[in-house]
C-alpha cells in the first residue's frame, strides 16, 4: 500500500476569483484522509503550507498580478514536495492551479535525482501553456505547463529543474485554449487529447497509449486533476467552468485506469472553490475520484494486464 502525504496548498493568487484558499479544508471535511485509510493506505497530513513573504519581483507584462506571492508559493511547494517524494506519494491539496508551478518542479527534481524520466498527465479544460510574458489575463494559474516544459518567458521564477520533454506531457480533456497557447503547442510534441479526441475515441485508448509509454520508459507520473476537467453540471465549484467536460462515468474510468497502471507517483487536486459549491457536492466528488485513483472499485473484476 502507498504512504500518502497530504500537503495543503491554499494558493489563491493565481487567478482573480477568491475562494480556492479554502480548498484544502474542504477536502479534509469531505473525508479524503478516511477514504485513503479505508483503502488500506497510510495517511500523513502535513497541514497547510505558508510561503515566505514575496520579494518584490516584477516583469514586463503589466497584466500579471501577484507575481512575488506566486513565486513564493512555488518555492515553498517545491521544497515541501521534494521532501515528501522521498518518503511517499504527495497529494497536493489546492488551491488554484498555480500550485503546479511548485509541484511539477518538485516532481521533476525528484525524478532527475533518481535518473528516471518524468511524465505528466494534465486533466484539465485548459492547456495552461502561457508564459509570464504571453498571458493577457495576468492569471498565473494558466502558466504551469509552459514553465515545466521549459518555455522561455519565466525570468522572474527560479529556473525549472530538468524541464520535462514535451513528448512526456499528455493533456487530457482540453477544451479551452487561447490563440497564443495554440500556436505554441503546435510547435511541440505534447500529446493533446482534447474533447473531440475523447468523443471520437473514448477515454480508454488514448489514456492507455500514454500510460504504455510511461511504463516503457520506466517513468514517474505526476497527475494534475483540475476540477474543471469535469463537466460543470457535476462539479460546479470552480471559477473557470467550461461546458462539455468529463462525465461522472468517464472521470471514474480514467481514475480506475490510472490505478490499474500503478504508475502515479504524485497528485495535484486543484481549483476547488468551496464558496461556489453546493453543499460540498464537488469536494465529495473529487474525494470519490481520489478513491478510484487509489483502488476503490464498485466490485472486483478482471482488469487488463499492462
Amino acid at each position: 500500500m502507498t504512504h500518502c502525504i497530504l500537503i495543503g496548498t491554499p494558493v489563491d493568487e493565481g487567478q482573480r476569483r477568491a475562494g480556492c484558499l479554502m480548498g484544502p479544508a474542504a477536502y479534509r471535511v469531505a473525508g479524503l484522509a478516511s477514504t485513503l485509510a479505508e483503502l488500506g493506505h497510510g495517511v500523513e497530513d502535513r497541514g497547510d503550507l505558508s510561503p515566505a513573504p514575496g520579494r518584490g519581483q516584477t516583469c514586463a507584462n503589466p497584466a500579471v498580478h501577484h507575481l512575488p506571492e506566486t513565486i513564493a508559493w512555488a518555492e515553498a511547494i517545491r521544497a515541501a514536495g521534494i521532501s515528501a517524494m522521498e518518503q511517499g506519494m504527495p497529494i497536493f491539496l489546492g488551491g488554484d492551479h498555480a500550485l503546479a508551478l511548485g509541484s511539477l518542479a518538485a516532481a521533476a527534481a525528484h525524478a532527475h535525482a533518481l535518473g528516471r524520466p518524468q511524465f505528466v498527465l494534465w486533466l484539465d479544460a485548459h492547456s495552461d501553456f502561457h508564459t509570464v510574458q504571453t498571458t493577457q489575463s495576468g492569471n498565473l494559474h494558466g502558466t504551469p505547463l509552459a514553465y515545466a516544459a521549459g518555455r522561455p518567458g519565466f525570468d522572474p521564477f527560479p529556473p525549472f529543474p530538468a524541464p520535462i520533454p514535451a513528448r512526456n506531457i499528455c493533456m487530457f480533456g482540453i477544451r479551452s485554449v487561447d490563440g497564443a497557447e495554440l500556436a505554441a503547442l503546435r510547435e511541440t510534441d505534447i500529446v493533446v487529447n482534447d474533447m473531440r479526441v475523447l468523443d471520437e475515441r473514448g477515454v480508454v485508448a488514448p489514456l492507455r497509449e500514454f500510460l504504455d509509454r510511461v511504463r516503457a520508459h520506466d517513468g514517474l507520473l505526476h497527475v494534475s486533476l483540475d476540477v474543471d476537467f469535469l463537466d460543470p453540471s457535476i462539479a460546479p465549484a470552480v471559477g473557470t467552468t467550461v461546458p462539455g467536460g468529463a462525465t461522472f462515468r468517464e472521470a471514474h474510468l480514467v481514475c480506475e485506469l490510472l490505478h490499474d497502471s500503478g504508475l502515479m507517483t504524485s497528485l495535484d487536486l486543484v481549483e476547488l472553490n468551496p464558496f461556489l459549491d453546493e453543499r460540498g457536492r464537488t469536494a465529495r466528488l473529487m474525494v470519490d475520484l481520489v478513491g478510484s485513483l487509489m483502488g476503490r472499485k464498485v466490485f472486483d473484476r478482471p482488469t487488463r494486464s499492462f
